[in-house]
């Protein structure tokens, strides 16, 4: 039975284990915190001490950390896992980090000999639990190839995409969810401007999803309460993908488009926008409860 050391136990880190452990993959864990041990360790899972000690006879290492310091932290350095991995070991980080700390992750990993991809995800919780995550890899052509095998364990098939070279996964995710953020705004502001003016929100979303303003806020994360079931907007905006975590991306688009000297006014107004949500102390509901600040008074 192959195994794979799982560093990350969050939200989509225990999802993703588990579906593994449902593969027939052995699973090693480690997270910092005991607690997010619990239901991966309970459906079959070993805990480990530490990520030095989760690696120990691992064929694959798979990591989904919040942020680019924290992989860092874990894979570099003399503490680091790569120093410690035999020659040939499949990486595989599944966190959102900046493209410049993947690309320099994956120099790192080549000094040591270790085959390493960034492969963030998108789906949300949801689809890490149901095992659908769309991966976006970057990184070898070879390198992609070994990933498959372990990344169809946690998402859909044919939604593994190998998008490039070094970091290419990263800046995939980053445009990914700048886009999401705009049409995500974009359908509060038309479903508000509806409802405004007597039309059922529920009516008004099936006019646009069949018509060219569809898009995936409307298909399967409806942000008016009660017009979808199972999405956050109709359990007060939670779970889901928190306000928090959509600013860090847009942060991370931004930053890319900086960078790049293309013009990201949309991005800009859309990080404004998730701010001004943070500022109001709502950074850990679900992102589409920008309908909220646009409709005070009609059951949003």
């Amino acid at each position: 039975m192959p195994t794979v050391a799982f560093i990350g136990l969050g939200n989509m880190g225990g999802p993703m284990a588990k579906n593994l452990l449902k593969a027939d993959w052995a699973v090693t864990a480690f997270d910092l915190s005991e607690s997010a041990f619990s239901d991966v360790v309970a459906a079959g899972a070993v805990a480990a001490p530490s990520a030095r000690d989760a690696i120990s006879g691992a064929d694959v290492v798979v990591s989904m950390l919040p942020a680019g310091k924290h992989v860092k932290s874990v894979m570099l350095g003399d503490a680091g896992i790569f120093s410690r991995l035999p020659k040939g070991t499949l990486v595989l980080d599944a966190s959102t980090i900046d493209a410049a700390t993947a690309r320099e992750l994956h120099v790192a990993a080549r000094d040591c000999g270790i085959d390493f991809m960034d492969t963030p995800v998108s789906g949300g919780v949801a689809a890490a639990q149901a095992g659908t995550l769309a991966f976006m890899c970057g990184g070898t052509a070879e390198a992609f190839v070994r990933a498959k095998d372990v990344l169809k364990a946690m998402g859909n098939e044919e939604k593994i995409f190998h998008a490039g070279p070094d970091g290419a996964g990263q800046v995939a995710k980053a445009a990914n969810n700048m886009l999401l953020a705009i049409h995500m705004i974009g359908t509060c502001e038309a479903l508000a401007i509806g409802a405004a003016n007597g039309l059922d929100p529920s009516v008004q979303s099936e006019i646009m999803k069949a018509s060219s303003g569809n898009n995936w806020s409307l298909q399967v994360y409806n942000p008016w309460p009660g017009v979808m079931e199972g999405a956050p907007a109709g359990n007060d905006y939670k779970p889901g993908f928190m306000v928090d975590l959509m600013a860090k991306d847009l942060g991370l688009a931004i930053e890319l488009a900086e960078q790049s000297s293309v013009d990201a006014d949309f991005g800009r107004r859309a990080n404004d926008v998730y701010q001004s949500l943070q500022a109001a102390g709502l950074g850990r509901d679900d992102f589409s409860i920008v309908m909220r600040s646009l409709v005070k008074d009609e059951g949003a």
